[in-house]
């Protein structure tokens, strides 16, 4: 069967400095040589172990899970968005030098950068960097702070990547958080599908899609959220609530192709909602590796779907992938 191509993975860099930034700062906790504990301040933020930094414990898993290529992208907690921009982009600079280092290790392992995001000239000065050391494509948050998506400088920096023909994967992060989402990791449950789902409309009733050239090449995390679900629900609010909402030129179903989602959905019915909602040259395969609520084997629910045909199978695991990477990536084949 065809191998994968796999557009939804983290990485943390072995480590990591204690840098600039608000308080309380991010850190590494490094218990041994395969176990790591992300501290933020002296709370603990997550357990970690090799998977996340070492190569060859990547690519093992990889050949495990018939997986041929791998986007690395950042573990969100580190794009800084909260710090000042300078220091912001002092961190980004450091954590992209520190990717190259580990994906430098195989081909087949393509790094994205993070970019302070909170400073537009300084986030595409940044992603210009990357791109001239050897990064192939940008990972960004879905807002920063209270500015989503169809801010203007975030619009800006989005109106870049598009020129230069950068793919953007983004990715929720910073989750709202209450005593309700403390529980049964609901933050994780219910947080980052709502998260993504509003990303989406705000580029989409913000009016990005219509100030943004068609050359963006944009990927959501986690399925789109919970968007595809409700995108009857968004139409029916824009034709009927037109006097509060009908800030697009067309109402949310107009701009489905305007963006792709990955497959960390974990079951037939939903990822068949995606295809019919998005079309099949819209979803990509996704695993968010190496945590634990990603899927593994990597691919695992496209490749038991019965609904899709053997062509469509294959654009969802690696051909919407190499067409959104760009056609100068060198994507190994099958």
């Amino acid at each position: 069967m065809t191998s994968a191509i796999d557009v939804h993975t983290h990485f943390v860099p072995p480590g990591w400095p204690q840098l600039p930034g608000p308080e309380p700062r991010l850190w590494l906790d490094v218990t041994s040589e395969t176990e790591a504990v992300m501290m933020i301040g002296s709370r603990e933020f997550r357990r970690i172990d090799s998977s996340a930094w070492a190569a060859d414990v990547r690519l093992a898993a990889m050949d495990a899970d018939d997986v041929e290529t791998q986007v690395v992208s950042p573990t969100p907690v580190f794009f800084s968005y909260d710090a000042a921009p300078s220091d912001a982009a002092a961190i980004a600079r450091i954590f992209n030098d520190l990717a190259l280092e580990i994906t430098a290790e195989s081909p087949r392992l393509l790094p994205f950068c993070q970019v302070p995001l909170q400073d537009a000239d300084l986030a595409c000065a940044e992603l210009e960097r990357s791109l001239a050391n050897g990064h192939v494509g940008v990972e960004i948050g879905n807002h920063v702070g209270d500015r989503d998506l169809d801010d203007a400088g975030v619009v800006t920096f989005l109106q870049h990547c598009a020129s230069l023909g950068v793919p953007v994967f983004v990715h929720p992060w910073d989750l709202p958080n209450s005593p309700r989402l403390d529980r049964w990791m609901a933050q994780w449950l219910t947080g980052m599908p709502a998260e993504t789902h509003l990303s989406i409309l705000a580029m989409v009733l913000g009016g990005v899609f219509d100030r943004v050239s068609s050359d963006l090449r944009i990927c959501f995390a986690h399925g789109g959220g919970s968007f595809p679900y409700w995108l009857g629900r968004m139409d029916n609010a824009w034709h009927h609530r037109h006097d509060v909402i009908g800030t697009s030129e067309h109402p949310p179903s107009h701009y489905r192709d305007r963006f792709s989602v990955d497959t960390v959905v974990f079951e037939e019915e939903p990822l068949r909602l995606l295809v019919d909602t998005l079309g099949a040259d819209h979803v990509m395969v996704g695993s968010d590796y190496p945590y634990p609520l990603g899927e593994r084997p990597v691919g695992n629910v496209v490749r038991r779907a019965s609904f899709l045909s053997d062509g469509d199978r294959e654009l969802l695991l690696r051909g919407n992938a190499a067409t959104w990477l760009g056609a100068d990536r060198m994507v190994p084949a099958s």
